[in-house]
């Protein structure tokens, strides 16, 4: 399944998007750098009412945010990551076996990692504004 937004209708395509994975709890998003993975969760989390400040975890590795529900989600950046080993070094194994929602960025960096199940999205830039998903349902 496929589905193009502008980041005007961001928030639009965030909600259609979670409307469409409710079955799923982990998401590796891949993309080229820029592509716009970080903007696309950040879209997501606002969706599921995350009110704390909502950033990028490249250099953290792991943000975890919490929902007006107490619903515990994790958003994990791989970009700096050697390896498996220092992936669950830094404790993102346990994130992605929690049974908490999980959103990655950069999975092919520990492909080895993920459970099964995990629903692999991948973010495409039409342009300097548009961008398509490709959801592997």
């Amino acid at each position: 399944m496929e589905l193009i937004y502008t980041l005007d209708n961001i928030e639009a395509a965030a909600r259609e998007f979670t409307s469409i994975t409710n079955a799923f709890k982990v998401f590796a998003f891949e993309g080229e750098m820029g592509a716009g993975k970080t903007t696309f969760v950040h879209a997501l989390c606002e969706v599921a009412g995350v009110t704390d400040g909502i950033s990028s975890p490249t250099f953290s590795i792991i943000n975890q945010y919490i929902t007006p529900q107490r619903q515990l989600i994790y958003h994990i950046d791989l970009y700096r990551l050697k390896n498996e080993e220092e992936a669950i070094q830094a404790g993102v194994e346990d994130c992605l076996y929690s049974g908490n929602t999980c959103f990655v960025e950069w999975p092919q960096k520990t492909p080895g990692l993920f459970p099964d199940g995990t629903l692999h999205v991948a973010i495409t830039a039409i342009d300097t504004n548009t961008r398509k998903l490709k959801i592997n349902l």
